[in-house]
């Protein structure tokens, strides 16, 4: 059999290469260049990124804690940080159907000190900063196949090809990709980074942790009837409108310009194979002690995204021949604060400060042991038996998170275990279905006029970036037995079940020009059938102020 012939691509060569110009990979760029200044010596880095622009992916929240960055840019006020909004009052709710009662916030969600933000926003400037310093960073590159050595170590990425059509043949405006090789290559794509997991599976870097778990989050950002808005103001609510059994909750956060940001995040470790995370929202800013903030209102902008929520105990192995995950892409989100960006950033330092040893010839230098070293590992092992003490009920799993806090103050003596998020559904018939109500079109919408508020767009002839392993499984398990829970679980109408001709069958539709890149059909499809790879850089999503 004749070996298949090498791949003609471009080929860009630094010291470091990182995937995602997210929070962690820009940090990471900045803080290699910072070293490489006080070193009197050049360090080539290189920062490619599959949304747009930077930021046009970036979804979060968010209040933000400054600590990682007062320590990268210790003078950012001066530099003209987008961080304009203190948060000045916390409230924490419990919703009932038809009432509202505040609860005492637990200490890890007192945010005095930190900002309301855009994420977007605030890595469209750190990009910034990072091209002064002499950081190349390409948007529109999305990062398609690692690559590797004669050793079988990371010695770089590829992108993935454009003007490639349906069928797989070359069209008129096909330009192959381009090789990005580096001596050491970060992957910060974020959670779920469909490279990572090709790592995780190849060097095995999951064997020695728990599973991932995972949360879907939804947001809309809003312009408000200014009667409405109070600047710095942060509520979160849990309880109605999702049951006792299922985890989640919402946030309200008020930003400058009479703006307000609104979310809510289900835990993919739910059973009912019928719950809709899209319509649990849309019902959420119904409750009436909610939707007067909205009357009134413009919503202006939609997105969605998944959330790692394993914490410490999911945290894999970081390292591997040639490179580190750094950021979401390894889990490091503190649930109980409900923040994720500022260990994001630390993590990125630290491995950038190791990746700058490495080389100059440090070869001992140990990711994560510094990281251990850092105030990223005590910050999450304290809080690491919240989250998964919720997988008993709504109630004892705040009784648990007090007991916890208040009395252990996070110094058990076990550790939790995660439970994979696809293997909870249960099949449809053992399961009641939820009656969810129309839209109203004033505080509820339906899922196609959201898609198109969050300015998604992908290239309609190309192949699609969301691949059925077996493509039989979609009926034969997913419709048979879980009565096709795609069709709720994904946020912006991917997936239809649809009539297959004449014959009285039926299919799976993909609509993968809708997606917004959230990774929940990867995440929580029930036999993990569905693969989701990057599409042509570019596409997806164009996320403004979020």
């Amino acid at each position: 059999m004749e070996a298949e012939a090498p791949i003609d691509r471009e080929r860009m060569e630094y010291d470091v290469v990182i995937v995602g110009a997210g929070p962690a990979g820009l940090a990471a760029g900045i803080r290699l260049k910072q070293l490489a200044a006080v070193a009197g010596r050049e360090v080539s880095v290189c920062i490619i990124e599959k949304g747009s622009e930077v930021g046009a992916h970036i979804l979060s929240g968010a209040v933000f804690e400054p600590r990682a960055l007062d320590e990268l840019i210790p003078d950012w006020r001066d530099r003209g940080a987008p961080l304009t909004t203190p948060a000045v009052e916390d409230r924490f709710v419990l919703l009932t159907k038809a009432h509202a009662f505040r609860l005492p916030p637990p200490p890890q969600m007192d945010n005095r000190g930190n900002y309301i933000i855009s994420l977007g926003n605030l890595c469209r400037w750190l990009a910034t900063e990072a091209e002064a310093l002499g950081v190349e960073i390409y948007p529109g590159f999305a990062a398609a196949e690692v690559l590797y050595d004669e050793k079988g170590a990371v010695r770089g990425v590829a992108t993935g090809p454009q003007g490639v059509a349906k069928d797989g043949t070359p069209t008129a405006q096909f330009q192959q990709g381009v090789e990005l090789i580096g001596r050491e290559t970060l992957f910060a794509e974020g959670c779920r980074g469909s490279l990572t997991k090709t790592l995780e599976a190849r060097f095995g870097l999951r064997d020695e942790s728990g599973p991932q778990t995972y949360g879907l989050g939804i947001k809309e950002l809003w312009e408000v009837d200014p009667a409405q808005h109070r600047p710095g103001l942060v509520v979160h609510t849990i309880g109605w409108p999702l049951d006792a059994a299922t985890y989640g909750g919402s946030f309200l956060y008020h930003l400058e310009n009479n703006q307000v940001a609104v979310g809510f995040v289900v835990g993919l470790d739910y059973a009912n194979p019928y719950l809709s995370p899209f319509e649990e929202f849309q019902r959420f800013k119904t409750h009436p002690a909610i939707k007067p903030t909205f009357v009134g209102g413009r919503r202006i902008a939609y997105g969605a995204r998944a959330l790692n929520e394993g914490g410490f105990q999911a945290i894999p192995r970081l390292s591997f021949p040639g490179g580190l995950v750094i950021g979401d892409a390894a889990g490091f989100l503190n649930v109980a604060k409900i923040k994720g960006s500022h260990t994001a950033m630390k993590s990125g330092m630290v491995a950038a400060e190791t990746l700058f040893r490495r080389l100059d010839g440090d070869a001992a230098a140990d990711y994560r042991a510094a990281l251990e070293a850092s105030w990223v590992w005590p910050e999450l092992q304290g809080v690491r038996n919240i989250r998964p003490g919720f997988r008993w009920g709504l109630w004892a799993g705040l009784a648990y998170a007090a007991f916890d806090t208040y009395i252990l103050r996070g110094r058990a003596p076990w550790t939790l275990r995660h439970h994979a998020d696809h293997a909870q559904l249960k099949p449809a018939a053992t399961c009641r279905p939820i009656d969810y109500p129309k839209p109203d079109g004033v505080v509820s919408f339906d899922r196609l006029s959201s898609v198109f508020i969050s300015n998604t767009n992908h290239e309609e002839n190309q192949p699609a970036h969301l691949h059925l392993r077996d493509p039989a499984k979609a009926i034969a398990v997913n419709l048979a037995i879980y009565d096709s829970p795609e069709q709720r679980y994904c946020p912006a109408g991917v997936y239809e079940i649809v009539s297959d001709g004449a014959a009285g069958g039926r299919r799976l539709q993909i609509n993968a020009q809708n997606c917004v890149h959230c990774k929940t059909c990867d995440i929580k499809d029930p036999t993990q059938n569905i693969d989701w790879v990057v599409p042509e850089g570019g596409g997806g999503p164009n996320y403004p102020n979020m």
